[in-house]
């Protein structure tokens, strides 16, 4: 098991090396009338990062929303 963890995270490893050496490019974003250039790799990071942590919150939100309606059912 330990063998199978530590491949699939070199693995992941060699195609995150992957991506920053194919993507270093300059480029501009624009948001919400902001512009700013930076980096093709800091831009996937960055909207990975915020997609990761927005399902982390949404997958909160919507669990404890389950526990009190079924705390709920089980008052009446």
């Amino acid at each position: 098991m330990k063998k199978l963890k530590l491949s699939i995270a070199l693995i992941l490893i060699l195609i995150l090396i992957l991506l920053v050496v194919q993507n270093t490019a300059s480029v501009q974003a624009h948001f919400l009338g902001f512009t700013t250039e930076m980096s093709l790799v800091v831009l996937l990071f960055l909207t990975g990062a915020l997609g990761f942590v927005s399902g982390l919150v949404l997958g909160f939100l919507l669990k404890n929303k389950v526990i009190r309606s079924t705390e709920e059912q089980r008052k009446n």
